[in-house]
C-alpha cells in the first residue's frame, strides 16, 4: 500500500528514506571526485618527477659523452721544460739554480720524504716540495710580495683539492709560477688563463718518474691550511 504526503505537509516515513539515501549519494559521489582529483594531481606529480630525472639523467650522459680534450693537443704559451732530470734522493740542500737553472725548482735531487700535498701560507723547503713533484703533483708558488692574501685564496680556490702544493716563494721571476715535474710556466697573477692550461696539460701527469704515487702521509710543512 503506497503513502502519500501527509496532509500537513511532512515527508513520509518512505519519503524521509530516500531523501537520506540521496544524501549519502551525494556525499560518496564528491568524495570519490576528491579522490579521483588527487589521483591526477598525484600523477601528474609524479609524471613531472620522472621527466625531471629523465633529463638529468640526459643531461648527464651527454655531458660525459662529452670527449676530454687530450694533454698532448694542450699548448701553453711560455712553458719551459727540462728533459734527463735526475732524481736521487738527498739529504742536503739542492742549488737548483747553479745545477739545473730553474727558479723555483722544477724537477731534479730531492729529499727523500715528499711534502704533503695542500695549501700553505709560508715558505716551503724546496727539496721536500720537489720529490711531490715526482708524483705527478704541481707546486703552484706566488710572490707574497706582490700577490695579497685575497690573490692567494682565489688562487687556492681555482686548482684542483688533490695533488696540488699552493705556497709562497720570495723573490719569484713573475707574481706566479706554476711547476710540474720537468715543467714550468711564469704567470703574470692569479687570473693568469694559462694556469688551467697548465693544469689540464701537467696535473697528475703519467710523465713523471713515478705516476700515481701519493701525495700524502709523508712532510706536513709550516703553515699549512688546507
Amino acid at each position: 500500500m503506497s503513502q502519500t504526503p501527509a496532509s500537513n505537509g511532512t515527508l513520509t516515513v518512505k519519503q524521509q528514506r530516500e531523501a537520506k539515501r540521496a544524501a549519502k549519494v551525494a556525499v560518496l559521489k564528491k568524495q570519490q571526485a576528491k579522490e579521483k582529483r588527487n589521483r591526477r594531481l598525484a600523477l601528474i606529480g609524479g609524471s613531472v618527477g620522472v621527466l625531471a630525472v629523465i633529463g638529468l639523467i640526459i643531461a648527464f650522459v651527454v655531458t660525459s659523452a662529452v670527449p676530454k680534450v687530450d694533454p698532448a693537443d694542450i699548448t701553453v704559451e711560455g712553458v719551459q721544460t727540462w728533459d734527463d732530470l735526475t732524481a736521487t734522493h738527498v739529504t742536503t740542500a739542492v742549488d737548483y739554480k747553479t745545477q739545473y737553472d730553474m727558479f723555483p725548482p722544477a724537477g731534479g735531487d730531492h729529499a727523500a720524504a715528499w711534502l704533503n700535498c695542500g695549501v700553505y701560507t709560508e715558505v716551503q723547503q724546496p727539496e721536500n716540495a720537489v720529490h711531490a713533484l715526482e708524483h705527478g703533483a704541481l707546486w703552484v708558488t706566488y710572490d707574497p710580495a706582490v700577490v695579497s692574501e685575497d690573490e692567494a685564496a682565489t688562487l687556492a680556490d681555482s686548482l684542483p683539492d688533490t695533488y696540488i702544493v699552493l705556497s709562497p716563494f720570495d723573490g719569484l721571476p713573475s707574481p706566479v709560477v706554476a711547476s710540474g715535474w720537468g715543467v714550468q710556466v711564469q704567470l703574470d697573477g692569479v687570473d693568469d688563463e694559462r694556469l688551467q692550461d697548465f693544469v689540464d696539460k701537467y696535473w697528475r701527469s703519467a710523465d713523471v718518474p713515478e705516476p700515481g704515487a701519493s701525495c700524502t702521509g709523508a712532510l706536513d710543512g709550516p703553515g699549512k691550511v688546507a
